[in-house]
């Protein structure tokens, strides 16, 4: 099972941090990968000054910004080019 980790710190939760795990819940939804994908929250990555960070299991931190969390997706979880 993949773990995706995202940062509800207070500098990413006021970049965004939140939609993206909305949208990370929707495409895991979509591409039903429920019993694959595990999604968490987690304070703090110490990247304060880059986009919201998530890790994936223990890769990254990713800086991941809120109008690309599907190309994140497709590229790090899905591992589509």
């Amino acid at each position: 099972m993949k773990t995706i980790r995202v940062c509800v710190g207070s500098s990413c939760h006021l970049k965004g941090s939140y939609d993206i795990i909305r949208e990370l819940e929707r495409l895991i939804r979509q591409h039903q990968l429920d019993q694959q994908v595990e999604l968490k929250a987690q304070f703090c990555f110490g990247h304060c000054t880059k986009p919201v960070s998530v890790k994936i299991d223990e890769k990254g931190p990713y800086s991941v910004d809120k109008d690309k969390v599907e190309d994140f997706f497709r590229q790090k979880v899905l591992g589509e080019d």
